[in-house]
């Protein structure tokens, strides 16, 4: 019961696993069988069809709560701020791709218009994202070459160039979408999880830093042919500076302006955030000053400067995806697909916890599958989302996908009305709003010196796979980070930060008794944790740590004891060694082999039997005949199992091994806090035996210590003198006492000691 604010005083019984069970009856539980659940998937109901088509239709779920008073005016206000900045974004992007600027309109259209419809997040702006937009382009560049033949492949025969390379773009947002949309109906969303945060940022530095070098060429006004693969970034540079005097002016300090501008712009916007009641869009106001200019002084035919050009006053037919692009992009479509839907179902989490609703990791890969599908069919780039766009469409009062749907009604417009206005803008504006928008995960890089200081393996995993990616290409940067990623969690759980546990004095808690002071070890128990689960890979460290922390190895210890036994029973046959009232007494000299024959070692890894000798072995004391065994410092051993959340078959064996091994030289083991299930497993492989009972289980620390303190209570000081005494006149030089006269306890010293007086 409860005394007061800060203490609690509970009085119940010390409690096993099994004196537990005794008094508390656990509720039987019926386990389904691979039937049972598959007869419930099967079923059906008006209430599974409902939670189906909420689920599956997220858009009925939030419409019937939609407050149209309240949130109309911020979705519309967003839905038009968020498609200028799409629009400017989609024609940026599309060059990371290396295909003309409006397939990036496309991107901003086609796949918002599915998400509105399946997604789960409200705030999250759909459409073409940097990263995605790069690694797509790699794959375009390879199929697709600036200069040379492209890859042989059928269905682009006859084509031109951005023809091709928008045949190869579709088909592969195509099979991006397939991968996403089978992801999500295998309801694997959670492979989200295995791309941490750490991974994420280091990957996405890495892309940043391409996305910057790719920008260049445009910025400069050059002509540098696009590369993929490792070391692409090298033969770039080497493309940009063997060209470096022939940049185009005009191009260069257009760019300089408008990345000033567009920056300072931007930091106001951060700075005054709560007091603007919209961001200036400063990106779009940049984009039509630079248009005009273009156009008033002719910029393309007079100065040389590569413009948008000619965007079509409409959409293009849907095609049907190429299925010979779909077998050489195979393998790296599936990368892309993580990526992407990674990204936005992180961005899409940041803003459900902001604004508190929850999102469906597996509806989110449906969502983009389905819309990456249709966008591919119309020629879309691959769809993500954009963690600028997406905070433009939170910002400036958007509350659900309606404003997702205006902001493509504002991309419509552009791209079927007043697409011409646009034609006159240079490439380098579009590459240095590009350029200025990196800022952010460039800046990412500060994270290093944190995580060095914090967390030394996370900040190897953010080195690791920016380097990687900088290097070797996105799409094995990414493989190589993930496999580093992989090897860190392994790493963490076959080698985890075991501990020798010791009581805080005066309370039933326990902790390493190297971090505090006031802590107090019951003399002959050794309290060990392992803080992670056992299994194949970690059982032998398990058992390593384990012999260092109790001081000795019972296995050595076991084989020197039936080395001893063996050779006082030889001596005994010989006559060398006689029974004594006094116990065993040398009655010759004979030379000491400590070669003992070892020949069959299983003999020697079995339990002490005494049954040929006449007396029993105090095997802390001292033996005869120079005979020599190793001292066992404790009597009591505790596997504290509270962290320990599965145990392989691998490692159960391996765990029996070592427990049989401390019990065989009179160590009683104890295991505390283990999860039931555990015990369950344990009990069906057959785990226990007539050596390892049940009975070591225990359900707390603190009731195997009491457990083990009534069994060996702690000697007074007097007590320890006594002991040593009797030791030395009741066994005297031998540790052999005979059976037929065992030692009746703490009264018979004393008499032996008055009796002395």
């Amino acid at each position: 019961m409860r005394t007061s604010a800060s203490h609690y005083v509970v009085t119940r019984p010390l409690y096993s696993e099994e004196t537990f069970a005794e008094d508390h009856e656990k509720v039987y539980r019926k386990r389904k069988t691979t039937l049972d659940h598959i007869k419930q998937y099967f079923s059906c109901d008006s209430k599974r069809v409902k939670n189906a088509a909420l689920s599956v239709l997220p858009i009925i779920g939030w419409m019937k709560m939609y407050r149209v008073k309240e949130w109309l005016l911020g979705d519309i206000v967003s839905g038009v701020s968020t498609g200028l900045v799409a629009i400017l974004q989609g024609l940026a992007y599309s060059l990371l791709a290396s295909l003309p600027a409006w397939y990036g309109l496309y991107a901003a259209f086609f796949p918002v218009i599915i998400y509105f419809f399946l997604g789960t997040s409200r705030h999250i702006s759909v459409g073409a994202f940097p990263v995605l937009s790069l690694m797509v382009g790699a794959v375009v560049t390879r199929l697709v070459p600036d200069k040379g033949s492209p890859v042989n492949i059928t269905g682009l025969e006859g084509l031109t160039m951005d023809e091709q390379r928008a045949i190869v773009s579709a088909s592969l947002t195509f099979l991006v979408g397939i991968f996403q949309l089978a992801m999500g109906v295998l309801q694997v969303g959670f492979i989200a999880i295995y791309l941490s945060d750490t991974l994420v940022s280091g990957f996405t530095t890495a892309a940043a830093v391409h996305i910057l070098i790719s920008q260049l060429k445009f910025v400069l006004g050059l002509t540098v042919p696009g590369f993929s693969g490792p070391l692409a970034f090298v033969y770039i540079l080497e493309g940009i500076f063997s060209q470096i005097t022939s940049t185009n002016l005009y191009d260069l300090v257009t760019s300089i302006v408008v990345m000033v501008v567009v920056f300072v712009v931007k930091e106001l916007n951060d700075r005054f955030r709560s007091k603007l009641p919209v961001p200036i869009p400063i990106e779009v106001i940049m984009t039509v000053i630079a248009c005009g200019v273009s156009y008033a002084f002719n910029f393309k035919e007079n100065h040389g400067v590569d413009v948008v050009g000619k965007i079509p006053d409409g959409f293009e037919a849907p095609v049907a995806p190429n299925l010979h692009i779909f077998q050489e992009t195979a393998v790296d479509a599936f990368p892309i697909a993580i990526v992407g839907f990674a990204v936005a179902f992180a961005v899409a989490k940041v803003y459900s916890v902001k604004h508190d609703y929850v999102i469906d990791g597996n509806q989110e890969l449906i969502a983009f599958g389905a819309s990456n599908i249709f966008g591919g069919a119309f020629k879309s780039l691959a769809a993500s989302t954009a963690l600028s766009r997406s905070a433009v469409q939170e910002s400036t009062g958007g509350k659900t996908q309606i404003a997702g749907a205006l902001s493509a009604i504002i991309v419509l417009i552009v791209t079927l009305a007043i697409g011409f206005l646009l034609e006159p803008l240079p490439k380098s504006v579009l590459g240095a709003v590009v350029i200025v928008n990196l800022k952010g995960m460039l800046m990412q890089v500060r994270e290093v010196p944190y995580l060095w200081k914090k967390d030394r393996l996370d900040c190897i995993v953010w080195i690791v796979t920016c380097v990687a990616s900088i290097f070797l290409g996105l799409d094995l940067g990414l493989a190589v980070g993930l496999g580093v990623e992989l090897l860190v969690v392994v790493f963490r759980t076959q080698f985890p930060r075991c501990s020798v546990l010791a009581n805080i004095t005066g309370t039933d808690i326990y902790r390493d008794r190297k971090d505090y002071i006031n802590i107090y070890e019951p003399e002959g128990v050794k309290i060990f944790k392992i803080p992670a689960p056992i299994f194949f890979a970690n059982i032998e460290f398990f058992r390593g740590k384990l012999v260092d922390a109790v001081g000795f190895n019972p296995l050595r210890i076991l084989r020197k004891r039936n080395k001893a036994l063996r050779k006082m029973k030889k001596l005994i046959k010989k006559g060398e060694l006689t029974v004594t009232s006094k116990g065993l007494q040398v009655t010759g000299s004979f030379p000491i082999d400590e070669s003992e024959d070892e020949s069959i070692m299983e003999d020697l890894d079995q339990p002490v039997d005494f049954s040929d000798l006449p007396v029993q072995v105090n095997w802390r004391s001292e033996l005869p005949a120079n005979i020599s065994v190793p001292p066992v410092t404790i009597h009591s051993l505790v596997l504290d199992f509270s962290a320990v959340s599965f145990i392989d078959i691998s490692a159960i064996k391996g765990l029996k091994t070592a427990l049989k091994e401390f019990i065989r030289v009179d160590v009683e083991i104890y295991i505390v806090a283990c999860d039931p299930y555990i015990i369950e497993k344990l009990k069906s492989c057959k785990f226990f035996d007539d050596e390892i009972k049940t009975s070591i289980f225990f359900l707390t620390l603190h009731d195997a210590i009491l457990h083990i303190l009534q069994l060996h209570p702690p000697l007074t000081i007097s007590e320890k003198a006594y002991s040593s005494i009797h030791d030395m006149l009741y066994n005297g030089n031998s540790s052999l006492r005979s059976r037929e006269k065992p030692v009746s306890g703490f009264a018979d010293v004393c008499n032996t000691l008055f009796t002395l007086g």
